[in-house]
């Protein structure tokens, strides 16, 4: 058991990726804390992780919310005492070319995927200080490396997020503190949102990939768990790029 009885907080949680960790990590032993909007999702996450080595337990969270986000957290520390984990997994997407973009689609991106996961890592770093050790993971993305068209908005995110984890390395390991953040950059993964794309535009993006297809929720979660586990004790300010060999 790589996680036994830490305490993981998971933003969106409820579908994709977030979801495969959530389940991962409780089979793992750990309590986790899924955070999502989602009513639905949650429930069901709560039902599939009944019986695990672990426990799942839901919370519906607003990320961009400073307020609730600060509230949460105090709820799941006054629970369990503690959080090791912080995955900072949610992520919305509103793509258009540069001259369509809507000043609605940047700010909500901007909110979600760079100022939710400020919020978050503001709210959990105190107690891993107090702790003096935790692991921090950022979900970016490749287009956070390499950018991509119609994703200016995703692509700043994602970049933004890679250098957050990077300065944070740097301030949470003072005076020797025992926290990592690192950074994942995820290729075509099977979410919830390559769900609804046509099968030509599923097997253009399996064809620009070396292993030839897309990944699975479970793969990325499983280098979640990496990190987060005593597994990567000495990696810490890191970009892991798990994308099939999409980029090279």
């Amino acid at each position: 058991m790589k996680l036994m009885d830490k305490v993981c907080v998971i933003t969106g949680g409820a579908s994709g990726i977030g979801k495969a960790a959530a389940l991962l990590f409780a089979s793992e032993g750990a309590k986790v804390a899924a955070c999502d909007l989602s009513d639905e999702g949650l429930k069901e996450l709560a039902t599939e992780g009944d019986g695990l080595a672990g426990s799942v337990d839901t919370y519906k969270l607003d990320i961009t919310d400073r307020d609730a986000v600060a509230k949460t957290i105090r709820e799941i520390v006054d629970k369990y005492g503690q959080i090791d984990v912080l995955v900072n997994n949610a992520g919305i997407i509103k793509d258009a070319l540069l001259p369509k973009m809507t000043e609605e689609q940047w700010d909500a991106v901007i909110n979600v995927n760079l100022k939710g996961v400020f919020n978050m890592t503001q709210a959990v770093a105190p107690y891993m200080r107090e702790k003096g050790k935790g692991s921090i993971i950022n979900t970016s993305s490749v287009v956070g490396l390499w950018g991509n068209p119609g994703q200016s908005n995703y692509s700043a995110t994602k970049a933004g997020v890679i250098a957050m984890a990077k300065t944070w390395a740097k301030e949470l390991s003072h005076k020797g503190a025992q926290i990592r953040v690192n950074a994942v950059c995820p290729g075509f993964v099977m979410t919830p949102i390559l769900e609804t794309v046509p099968e030509k535009i599923l097997d253009m993006m399996k064809a620009k990939t070396m292993l030839g297809r897309i990944g699975k929720p479970e793969e990325i979660a499983k280098v979640y768990l990496f990190l987060a586990s005593d597994d990567s004790s000495y990696i810490t300010g890191q970009i892991i790029v798990a994308d099939g060999g999409l980029v090279m």
